[in-house]
């Protein structure tokens, strides 16, 4: 009997999506799967990092609309660039 992937359902949300990844590399990682069920996951992370992608595409356009397409760079020390 052939098998498609584990789960061809688009995810609920982005951190499903993300936690059925972790679970497919650690599968994968841990050499559990046979060969087949293997292309089968590989093809399915495939899907999911397309999902994750678009979806940070579509937080990050978001994030632009809201702060009016100017993106301010983040000073991750958080000093501000005020050299008075």
């Amino acid at each position: 009997m052939p098998k498609k992937s584990p789960s061809t359902d688009q995810p609920a949300s982005f951190e499903e999506a993300m936690a059925e990844l972790e679970q497919l590399v650690a599968q994968m990682e841990a050499g559990e799967l046979p060969l087949e069920t293997s292309v089968a996951a590989y093809k399915r992370g495939s899907e999911l990092v397309k999902f994750c992608a678009g979806q940070l595409d579509k937080v990050e356009n978001q994030v632009k609309v809201l702060e009016g397409e100017m993106l301010k760079p983040f000073a991750a020390d958080g000093v501000a660039e005020a050299d008075e």
